[in-house]
């Protein structure tokens, strides 16, 4: 009789496990959404084509598929597959792998070690991978969803090659909720506009989007379809992809430099208020265009420093939510204001001569001479006081005297600085005039 109901339970145990588990690709031509990797002329084909699989780093953010790829990896090559989490592995965990991995070895057999999350990894722990990837005990599939350039060693980023995971793109996601459409023999209850609603909720996560779509089918009465309304309330909204710490902070706060520096004020305003939306500090953002205000605009417009600094202090007074409108303003007037980094290029330069030419001591006649000592040694001897020459310009060098005249502020001729460049051109020609006037008086 149990015989007679084993289909029966089998197909309840297979209905039972979640959607994004049941269509994990059987094959890497199965993968969707990471054809640069797994395509005919994707890397991944590539190596199985030659039989050339060696250690990787698999680099992209969640729901891209870099678990499934690995186990594909090890299926299509014939290696046992090994799987560790360095959030709940630690050293023995690791000796007990590689101790594995040396005996199946002995055996013949190669083993392909996939470790989740391979960052959270102290150095230490990294480093014990090395011999063993030296030795070909095992090669090494890591998956992180940081910059491997920050988070992991060197040593064990020369030996394994990074792979970048994309996010997927709305098409991508399309194709895997037709897969679960057909799979589940049914469509999604959802109109077309809620329908890409759900899509853009998933941000980039194809198991989110699963996760969704499972939510959705789970929570439909017979014959009901859901509008974008609908299934906001229905499965409320997913926080943004955001992690204040890492990569998506860094990604964002670049975005809005870029897009100020590149005076696309519409542009600007979005990456703000997607940072704001994601529940970034607001006082961090004015801390920034506070930075941009001086790197990318100077004294172009030296209104601009004002108005960041004005905008930073207001939200300080106000707080939210009236307190973003400020920043918003002064990131809109930063944007539009005319750009120049010749001060920040300026201050570069001056900080690499100091500390190229050491502790010169300036000109004699710049310095003060309190003492009989001091004076009978000609500081302060020739010193011109500016306000009692002609044009209040003595033209006197202020340079070390072992260093020479450098020029390190270099204005363009935009926005206020138009009007500096003009002094400046000034004083250098009466600088030439009056020592060509004093050459002749020698």
């Amino acid at each position: 009789m149990s015989d007679l109901f084993a289909p029966l339970a089998d197909e309840m145990a297979e209905r039972s496990r979640p959607l994004a588990d049941r269509l994990r690709p059987k094959n890497l031509a199965e993968v969707t959404g990471q054809e640069h990797l797994t395509g005919s002329d994707g890397m991944l084909s590539r190596m199985l084509a030659t039989g050339s699989l060696g250690s990787m780093i698999f680099w992209g953010p969640p729901g891209t598929g870099k678990t499934t790829v690995a186990r594909l990896l090890a299926n299509e090559t014939d290696l046992a597959f090994e799987q560790l989490s360095a959030i709940f592995s630690g050293v023995a965990d690791l000796k007990k792998a590689f101790d594995a991995a040396r005996t199946r070895r002995m055996s013949g057999r190669q083993t392909l070690l996939f470790v989740d999350e391979i960052h959270r990894f102290n150095r230490a722990q990294q480093d014990s991978f090395l011999p063993v990837m030296e030795d070909g005990t095992v090669i090494l599939v890591g998956a992180t969803t940081e910059n491997p350039s920050f988070e992991l060693n060197a040593a064990l980023l020369s030996r394994a090659r990074v792979l970048t995971f994309k996010s997927h793109t709305g098409e991508s996601l399309g194709r895997l909720l037709e897969r679960a459409e057909t799979l589940e023999g049914k469509p999604l209850p959802l109109d077309e506009e809620a329908r890409a609603s759900l899509v853009r909720m998933a941000d980039g996560d194809g198991r989110a989007i699963l996760t969704l779509a499972e939510e959705v089918w789970r929570s439909a009465r017979e014959g009901e379809t859901f509008d974008a309304k609908a299934l906001q309330e229905l499965v409320q909204r997913r926080a943004p992809v955001y992690d204040k710490s890492q990569d998506g902070h860094y990604n964002l706060i670049s975005a809005l430099h870029k897009a100020v520096r590149g005076s696309d004020p519409d542009a600007a305003l979005y990456y703000l208020c997607r940072m704001f939306d994601a529940g970034e500090s607001p006082l961090f953002l004015g801390r920034r265009l506070v930075r941009m205000a001086s790197e990318d605009i100077g004294l172009a417009d030296p209104q601009a420093l004002v108005v960041a600094n004005a905008a930073k202090d207001a939200y300080d007074f106000l707080g939210s939510p009236e307190g973003e409108l400020a920043l918003a303003e002064a990131c809109i007037y930063l944007a539009c204001a005319p750009k120049s980094n010749a001060a920040y290029v300026a201050y570069k330069a001056a900080m690499r001569a100091a500390r190229e030419h050491g502790s010169l001591l300036p000109p004699k006649h710049i310095l003060n001479a309190p003492t009989k000592l001091m004076k009978s040694e000609g500081y302060g001897s020739g010193y011109q006081y500016d306000h009692d020459t002609p044009d209040a310009f003595s033209g006197q060098d202020y340079f070390p005297e072992k260093m020479g005249r450098h020029t390190f502020y270099d204005p363009p001729e935009r926005g206020f600085e138009r009007d500096i460049r003009k002094r400046l051109d000034y004083w250098a020609n009466l600088r030439q005039r009056k020592q060509a006037t004093d050459g002749q008086d020698d």
